[in-house]
């Protein structure tokens, strides 16, 4: 009885695993972090992208 008390314990204390959560839950927040700004200001940069290809196009060469 000792013995499986001391592997569940084992099994509690256990954090093999954590650091590689802690990283995805960091990824998924950047993830998550650049899909808003890009939903928030991605048709002002495409706007922004056009005119100064428009500039580029038009000057004198």
């Amino acid at each position: 009885m000792l013995k499986l008390l001391a592997k569940i314990q084992a099994y509690a204390m256990n954090e093999r695993g954590a650091t590689a959560i802690e990283y995805g839950l960091i990824a998924a927040g950047i993830a998550v972090g650049i899909s808003v700004v890009v939903f928030a200001f991605g048709d002002d940069l495409a706007d922004l992208f056009d005119d100064m290809g428009t500039a580029v196009a038009e000057r004198p060469a």
